[in-house]
């Protein structure tokens, strides 16, 4: 890795990291205000506890030997990894990587807000990441999907997808809260939201450009993709809020604004020119009618990570199949349906979303049912009615 690129990747990585911070603040101006801490602590903890287990062993489960399922221990605690033969190449590789294993958990925070023991979850994060989030990745980025040729390239079915349909099991076993959903619960602070939404955009552009692992035309087109496609994906949002509702709201442009980044994340090297502002849009519509269907099929999903997460990944990736060009990269990937490339590779991205929503949707409900089973996932009644902050964690965010 030239002295360019290595730099382009440490600073991506960076930017990464700082979007679990965004996250948390988006989530906890979405929460409760008596729950705002336990969710700002339920993101941190994932930067706490993801790093660990990464260099241990997830890094090399996930991108170790040749194998088409899951990695060796080839790499257990960062084995035989210089600096000196490539530059650091493929160790801030490690460390970028890193950062995206660790916001994947956090993801799913938002749809058990309210309600999820601390030390439940402290138990979920990393044996989701081994079990759920490292065989994935490893499917997608080396393994067989890989080798089928599905495109991903920065995470819509390893994160997104995988995290959007893990919140749907995790809330499903979880329960309903309290009063859900005869009982409003609006966000308590706007300005949070907001906030993390800014701290998310300026982050998502190393999440994109920053996969291309170097500086080079695709990295500028993975960036200029992730700006379109937000902008037009919160734009769709907020005019189908006028339209329907009869105003625009703050929250429909920050949940139209990660729509789009969840869905240009899958396709921001592949796509060009009008691509990306066709996939935010459409991102932007069907996720705007996505986020409504908690209520008519019953699902808690208490800070819409399905709606949007689930749901913006899934388009994202299918969209793949339809507009990736990879003339405009002078790339070997297989080319979208608009590129003459037929239906194959939209086969594919199906082929890939589907078994990664199998694998994550039972295993996690698994993990979920034998964490319920031993030391509990629900607060008490009483914890839920008073608030996790003081409860969980002996603090209150506002006095």
């Amino acid at each position: 890795m030239d002295s360019g690129s290595l730099t382009w990747v440490l600073v991506s990585a960076a930017l990464v990291l700082f979007m679990t911070p965004g996250l948390a603040f988006f989530y906890g101006g979405m929460d409760r205000s008596r729950n705002v801490l336990n969710m700002l602590m339920m993101n941190f903890y994932c930067l706490l506890i993801v790093p660990v287990v990464w260099v241990i062993c997830g890094y090399s489960l996930a991108q170790g030997g040749t194998g088409n399922f899951i990695g060796n221990f080839d790499y257990l605690f960062l084995d035989g990894i210089g600096v000196l033969d490539d530059n650091g190449g493929q160790m801030a590789t490690i460390a970028f990587l890193g950062m995206f294993a660790a916001i994947t958990p956090a993801l799913i925070s938002g749809a058990v807000a309210d309600r999820m023991k601390f030390s439940a979850w402290a138990l979920f994060v990393p044996l989701w990441l081994l079990l759920v989030f490292v065989p994935v990745f490893k499917w997608v980025y080396g393994g067989w999907l890989f080798d089928r040729g599905s495109l991903d390239f920065a995470g819509g079915t390893a994160i997104h997808v995988n995290a959007g349909i893990a919140a749907l099991a995790a809330v499903l076993v979880l329960g309903k809260r309290k009063g859900w959903p005869t009982e409003g619960h609006p966000p308590h602070s706007m300005p949070l939201v907001m906030l993390g939404t800014g701290i998310l955009w300026f982050g998502w552009f190393g999440f994109n450009a920053g996969s291309a692992l170097a500086a080079n035309g695709q990295a500028a087109q993975a960036f200029m993709n992730t700006f379109l496609a937000a902008a037009a994906a919160g734009l769709v949002w907020v005019l189908i809020e006028r339209f329907r509702d009869g105003h625009a709201t703050n929250l429909g442009a920050a949940s139209g604004i990660v729509a789009g980044l969840v869905a240009i994340t899958p396709a921001a090297g592949f796509v060009s020119g009008a691509a990306p502002l066709a996939i935010g849009a459409l991102a932007g519509a069907i996720c705007c009618y996505a986020v409504k269907l908690k209520t008519k099929v019953g699902y808690d999903d208490a800070l819409d990570v399905v709606g949007v997460h689930f749901v913006g990944g899934l388009v994202g990736s299918l969209t793949v199949g339809i507009f990736a060009n990879p003339e405009f990269f002078g790339g070997s990937f297989k080319a979208g349906l608009l590129y003459d490339g037929g239906l194959g590779l939209l086969g594919e991205q199906a082929l890939a979303n589907v078994s990664a929503i199998i694998w994550s949707f039972i295993v996690t409900g698994l993990i979920m049912l034998a964490l319920k089973k031993t030391i509990g996932v629900r607060v008490s009644d009483e914890t839920e009615t008073n608030g996790l902050d003081f409860a969980e964690h002996a603090e209150t965010a506002y006095h």
